[in-house]
């Protein structure tokens, strides 16, 4: 019996599982114009409230996959293995784990996106070197990722298009945070890219898209248990977002902090984070047998200068400025300098990674909506990390903008707290979810 889009509405919204024939035929009406926008949203709503099976969200994550073009990679020998973050502050992994992976002998295709709130986005990061071109054609990025080893650009119009109608839909209709389609979302635009394997990063945190442990794992076990279903190797790891990764939080700041790992120097959480997700990569791209040997590899590549260098070539063949990698003042740096300081002496017991988020976005680091430009010269450098000891009138964090900011300056003082002893040590790596 063939129901109509209506009666596909009430099935979802009274909790029945709708079969993969239909779900496929819902996206498919979508992008023929046979459904309109306002009964998406109806059945969007329907899936918040009442969810999925796992059978259904593997259906849509197809069905989004499907309605667009999938990359044929399978001329570039070894297997191919891409991350995926789901967003935080100074979450600058992507630029320094690409070329650091490929280097050792692993493809990575990496399809990246834009920042959006207080998240900033790979794209923008990448593009505050001059001339990177981040919209490539599907040909020349397969050429350069066979070329190089990595390639990193933006969603083109051929990836996944009903991700683009939908997410619009559920941006505007507060149908964002839900699972199925978050899984669904992730999961159509990355085996989109024609991967083998992939490595999730999902950030748990102040500053992260899941705030709570317990959402944050729900999350990464769907998107491991579907993305295992379409038939990839999937490993997701639970880092720590309370505070930013790293010290630096804007575009070029955050590239620049990038090629220092790749330089073998950087802070040390953000160098954690960047090996131990190459390390579950290497692994699945059959370069190590297990951790130990992963992480001694990568080491390897750093002094060695191998990293750098496959930086360097993926920077030109996609028509930037290579020479950033030597000297990164090649990129701007807004040059109205202010500082902010501590206001008692003690120690740094915690930093809010999103209070940090949203004064770079009031900076112009970031964008409110998707049209918005971003200031790529503009960017914080915090100067004290949880743990640090500190003394009264000590500088905190520097901020770079075009014009002194008394908002994005108190933002960013109200998201020190400082303690009178040293905070608990936390774990970056909180767990690790695999099929």
């Amino acid at each position: 019996m063939h129901r109509s889009t209506v009666e596909l509405i009430a099935a979802k919204r009274d909790g029945a599982e709708l079969r993969t024939e239909e779900i496929h035929g819902l996206i498919e009406a979508l992008l023929e114009g046979r459904v309109t926008d306002y009964q998406m949203t109806a059945f969007l709503m329907a899936v918040f409230f009442r969810g999925m099976t796992d059978a259904e969200t593997v259906a849509l994550t197809e069905a989004m996959l499907r309605s667009g073009s999938v990359l044929d990679l399978s001329s570039i020998p070894g297997i191919k293995v891409d991350k995926h973050s789901t967003g935080g502050v100074g979450d600058k992994v992507s630029i320094c784990l690409a070329p650091l992976v490929a280097a050792c002998g692993v493809p990575v295709p990496m399809v990246s996106g834009r920042g959006l709130g207080h998240t900033g986005g790979t794209l923008d990061k990448l593009e505050a070197i001059p001339g990177f071109r981040t919209d490539l054609s599907s040909a020349d990025f397969a050429r350069i990722v066979g070329s190089v080893g990595t390639c990193m650009i933006g969603q083109t119009k051929d990836i996944a298009p009903a991700d683009k109608r939908i997410y619009a839909l559920r941006d505007v209709t507060a149908t964002v945070e839900c699972v199925p389609l978050i899984v669904a979302s992730i999961l159509s635009k990355k085996l989109a890219e024609g991967i083998d394997a992939l490595v999730l990063d999902v950030k748990v945190g102040k500053g992260a898209f899941m705030k709570d442990l317990e959402r944050a794992r729900v999350l990464a076990k769907a998107l491991v248990a579907v993305g295992t279903r379409a038939g990839k190797k999937v490993t997701a790891l639970l880092t720590d977002m309370d505070a930013p990764l790293g010290v630096a939080v804007g575009n070029a700041i955050e590239t620049r902090e990038a090629i220092d790992v790749l330089h073998g120097n950087g802070p040390a959480d953000l160098i954690e984070n960047t090996l131990a997700l190459g390390a579950e990569m290497l692994v699945m791209g059959g370069k190590a047998k297990d951790e130990t040997e992963a992480r001694a590899t990568l080491k390897r590549a750093l002094t060695s200068g191998d990293a750098a260098r496959t930086m360097e070539r993926m920077i030109e063949a996609q028509k930037g400025d290579p020479r950033v990698v030597d000297d990164t003042s090649r990129m701007p740096l807004a040059s109205v300098v202010s500082e902010v300081n501590a206001e008692r002496a003690g120690w740094v017991s915690s930093i809010d990674a999103l209070a940090v988020g949203r004064a770079a976005v009031t900076m112009g680091a970031g964008r409110t909506r998707a049209e918005d430009a971003v200031d790529h010269g503009v960017g914080i450098l915090l100067l004290a990390k949880p743990g640090a000891k500190v003394d009264k009138g000590q500088p905190l964090a520097k901020l770079y903008t075009r014009s002194k900011s008394a908002d994005a300056e108190a933002r960013v003082k109200a998201a020190f707290e400082i303690g009178d002893a040293a905070p608990a040590t936390r774990p970056l790596v909180i767990e690790r979810i695999t099929s």
